[in-house]
C-alpha cells in the first residue's frame, strides 16, 4: 500500500507494517518493565539514603511511562494487524497512535536526562546495588532512544514531500497540458537527483571521474523512472515476492518436473549436446579462476588460504611483468591452482579495475589448442556501476539484419577489452606462438555479457571463435544480434538463476506482478510474510492465497483503497506497456544450454543433487522466477559443480514439450 503519511510526509513503511517491530519493542519494554518493577520491590525500603527520595521518584514515573507505552504499543499492534495490503481502512488511526507514541518520546528523553545526572551525583549516598538498578534503567532508556533514531533514519523518504504532488499531477486531468508536464518533468528530475545522490554516497570510496559521473547518472535516471510509478514499500515487494513464489510452486504441483524448468527443447543433435556440456566444464574453470583469490578461498575456504599462504608475497621475478594489478601475487596463484597451467601459458593478466574497465586474462589452453580470453564477473562497486549502466549502446555488426544494439555498460566494457587485445597486440602475440590455436572467449555474469558482446566485435577477424557465456545478464542483446550470436556462443544458465533473467522490461513486467498479487490477496500482510518466511526455510506445501491466476480468470480489476486510493495501483494496472516501451527487449547470446536439478525439494543443503540438461529458448527467460536458489544458482562454484556434474554422470536429459509455460504468470 502506500507509504504512511505522519508528520506532514510520506515515510518507507505503510501502515501495516508496525506488526513486527512493534511487537519486538513490546517484548523488550514488557521485559524492562518487568525487570525494573522486581528491582524496586527489592530495594523498597533501601532509598533512605540523601538522593533516595529522588531515585524512588524516578523509578515510579519509569514504570508509569513504561505502562504507558506498553498500552500504546499494544493499540499500534493490534491496529496494524486489521486490513489487507491494498484495504488500509481499518487502520486509519494508526497516525493518531504513531503521535501518541511520539509524544511519549519526550518525557523519556527528559526523564533519561535527569536519571545520567541523578545517577552521576557521587554524592547520593545509597546503596551500590540501589545506584546500579537506576544506571541500568538510564542506559537502557538511551538503547531504546537510540534504536528508535535509527530506525527513523532507516524508513525516512527523501522524496516524502514530493510524492503527493507527482502522483496529483497523474490524475490531473484539468491543468493545463504544459504546467502538467513542467511539474511531472520537476518531480522525475527530484527522483533522478535524489537516486544519484544516494549512490554517490554508496560509492563513495572509490574514486570520481567523467566515466563514474556520467554513470551515476545514468543509473539514477533508471532508478527514478523503475519507481516513479509505484507507492508500494519493501515489506509490499517481500509479501508480493512470496506470494509468486508459491503461486509458481502451485503450478509446478500440477504437472511434471520436466514441464516446468522453463526450458522449451531444441532439435540440436544429442552429440552436439554432450559435446557443448563436456567443452563448458572446461573453460568454467576459467571463468571461475578470473576472479582470482577471493573465489578461490571462498570455494574452499579451508585449504584455500593454506594453499595461497606460501606463495603470496613473495618477491617476484620480472617475468611477472605480465600480471598488471596483482601486487602481491595472491590473485595469479589462486589462477594457477584452478587452471592448472603453467605460468608460461599465460600470455597477459590484468587485474585493473574502473567502471567499463574490468580485469580479464589471456592463457594458452594447450588441453583443447586454443587462445583464451577470460572475463571476471562482478567482483567490486565499479563492475555493479557497469552492470547498472543498463542504457541501450548500438553495435555496428556487418552482415546483420535489423537493429543492433546492447547492454551499454556492457559494451563499453567489450570496448576496453578489445583495444587492449587488438590495439596493444596481445592477440597477435598469442597467436604468434600457437598460430594453428582456435580463439575462445570465456566469462561468468558481467564477465559472460562482456565476453559475448567481445566475441561479437572480434568475429569478423577470427571466424573459428567460440564462446562460452555462464550466468550471462538476460538484458544484452538485441534480438537480431542474439540471433547472430546463435553461430559461435552457447549461454550456460543453471536453474533459476536470477541474473538470466534480468532486464528493464523483465523487472517492469516483475513490479506488475507483484502489484496484482498484493492486491488480489485478502490475508494481512503480517501473515502473508510469516507463512512466506516459513515456507522459504522448511517447504512445505503453498499457502492457498487467492492468486493472480485466480483473478485473470475472473476478469477482476484492481480493487481501490477503502479510504485513501493509490493512483499507482491504478496506473500499473491500466497501462502495462508504459514503461517497459521505453526499453526495448534484450535477449541473452547465442544458444542457451539450461542446467536444472532432477527431483530437488530445492530447501535441503545435504541432499545428493542430480542435474540434467537440455537446449531452451530465449523467450524462456523472459520471466522472473522466485525461488531460495535464484541467487545461489548464479554463484560461479555453484555452476562449475553443476557441469562437473554432469560430466561425471555421463547422462543428459532432454525435457519434453511443455504444454504450459511457467512464465505465463
Amino acid at each position: 500500500m502506500p507509504g504512511l503519511v505522519v508528520f506532514g510526509r510520506r515515510w518507507g513503511i505503510a501502515s501495516d507494517d508496525l506488526v513486527f517491530p512493534g511487537a519486538f519493542e513490546l517484548f523488550g519494554r514488557t521485559i524492562w518493565w518487568i525487570v525494573i518493577l522486581v528491582l524496586y520491590s527489592m530495594h523498597k525500603g533501601q532509598f533512605d539514603c540523601i538522593g533516595g527520595g529522588i531515585l524512588h521518584s524516578y523509578l515510579i514515573v519509569l514504570l508509569s511511562l513504561l505502562a504507558l507505552i506498553i498500552l500504546t504499543l499494544m493499540a499500534i499492534i493490534y491496529v496494524s494487524m486489521q486490513g489487507t495490503i491494498t484495504n488500509p481502512g481499518p487502520r486509519r488511526s494508526i497516525p493518531t497512535l504513531i503521535y501518541i507514541r511520539a509524544i511519549l518520546y519526550i518525557p523519556e528523553l527528559v526523564w533519561a536526562c535527569l536519571g545520567a545526572v541523578w545517577v552521576s551525583d557521587t554524592s547520593l549516598g545509597c546503596e551500590v546495588s540501589v545506584v546500579r538498578a537506576v544506571i541500568g534503567a538510564v542506559i537502557a532508556s538511551w538503547i531504546v532512544l537510540f534504536l528508535t533514531a535509527v530506525t527513523i533514519m532507516i524508513v525516512f523518504d527523501p522524496l516524502g514531500r514530493k510524492r503527493p504532488a507527482y502522483f496529483s499531477v497523474s490524475e490531473d486531468h484539468n491543468l493545463e497540458s504544459s504546467d502538467s508536464a513542467q511539474l511531472l518533468y520537476t518531480a522525475r528530475s527530484l527522483a533522478a537527483r535524489v537516486w544519484e545522490n544516494r549512490i554517490r554516497l554508496l560509492c563513495c570510496c572509490i574514486m570520481k571521474d567523467d566515466d563514474h559521473r556520467a554513470a551515476f547518472s545514468n543509473i539514477g535516471q533508471l532508478f527514478s523512472d523503475f519507481f516513479s510509478d509505484t507507492d508500494l514499500v519493501a515489506s509490499d515487494i517481500a509479501a508480493g515476492l512470496s506470494l509468486i513464489h508459491q503461486e509458481q510452486d502451485k503450478m509446478e504441483q500440477c504437472r511434471d518436473l520436466d514441464e516446468v524448468v522453463s526450458s522449451t527443447p531444441l532439435s540440436y543433435p544429442s552429440e552436439d549436446l554432450d559435446l557443448e556440456i563436456e567443452r563448458s566444464a572446461h573453460y568454467m574453470r576459467f571463468a571461475v579462476a578470473a576472479y582470482g583469490w577471493p573465489m578461490f578461498v571462498f570455494s574452499q575456504p579451508l585449504i584455500g588460504v593454506c594453499k595461497l599462504s606460501g606463495d603470496c608475497c613473495r618477491r617476484r621475478s620480472p617475468e611477472y611483468d605480465i600480471v598488471g594489478g596483482d601486487h602481491l601475487g595472491c590473485h595469479f596463484t589462486s589462477m594457477l591452482y584452478t587452471t592448472g597451467l603453467q605460468y608460461r601459458d599465460f600470455i597477459y593478466i590484468s587485474f585493473h579495475n574502473k567502471i567499463y574497465e574490468i580485469p580479464f586474462f589471456v592463457a594458452l589452453d594447450h588441453q583443447k589448442e586454443a587462445v583464451l580470453v577470460a572475463v571476471r564477473g562482478t567482483l567490486s562497486l565499479r563492475d555493479a556501476l557497469t552492470d547498472l549502466s543498463a542504457d541501450c549502446e548500438t553495435l555496428h555488426v556487418e552482415g546483420v539484419v535489423g537493429p543492433c544494439y546492447a547492454h551499454k555498460g556492457i559494451t563499453q566494457a567489450a570496448n576496453y577489452i578489445y583495444r587492449k587485445l587488438v590495439n596493444d597486440g596481445i592477440l597477435n602475440q598469442a597467436f604468434t606462438i600457437a598460430p594453428e590455436y582456435s580463439l575462445i572467449i570465456t566469462g561468468h555474469s558481467l564477465g559472460a555479457g562482456t565476453a559475448a558482446v567481445l566475441s561479437i566485435l572480434l568475429r569478423s577477424a577470427f571466424p573459428r571463435l567460440r564462446c562460452y557465456a555462464f550466468s550471462p545478464p538476460g538484458g544484452l542483446l538485441s534480438k537480431s544480434l542474439a540471433d547472430y550470436s546463435k553461430g559461435f556462443t552457447v549461454s550456460v544458465v543453471l536453474g533459476k538463476d536470477l541474473v538470466p533473467r534480468l532486464s528493464i522490461p523483465n523487472m517492469e513486467d516483475l513490479k506488475k506482478r507483484i502489484l496484482r498479487m498484493v492486491a488480489n490477496c485478502n490475508k494481512p500482510k503480517y501473515r502473508i510474510l510469516l507463512r512466506g518466511c516459513w515456507y522459504e526455510m522448511f517447504g512445505g506445501m503453498p499457502d492457498d492465497f487467492p492468486t493472480e491466476l485466480e483473478s485473470r480468470r475472473q476478469d477482476l480489476t484492481l480493487p481501490l483503497l477503502a479510504d485513501h486510493p493509490s493512483p499507482s495501483y491504478q496506473s500499473l494496472a491500466s497501462d502495462d506497456s508504459s514503461s517497459s516501451g521505453q526499453h526495448p527487449p534484450l535477449y541473452l547470446p547465442g544458444r542457451i544450454l539450461h542446467i536444472t536439478e532432477e527431483g530437488s525439494s530445492g530447501r535441503s543443503c545435504f541432499s545428493d543433487v542430480k542435474y540434467r540438461a537440455a537446449w531452451a529458448e530465449q523467450q524462456s527467460f523472459c520471466s522472473v522466477l522466485i525461488s531460495p536458489k535464484m541467487i545461489t544458482d548464479h554463484m560461479p562454484d555453484v555452476v562449475l559443480k553443476a557441469l562437473t556434474g554432469l560430466t561425471q554422470d555421463g547422462r543428459y536429459f532432454f525435457c519434453p514439450t511443455p504444454r504450459n509455460n511457467l512464465n505465463v504468470v
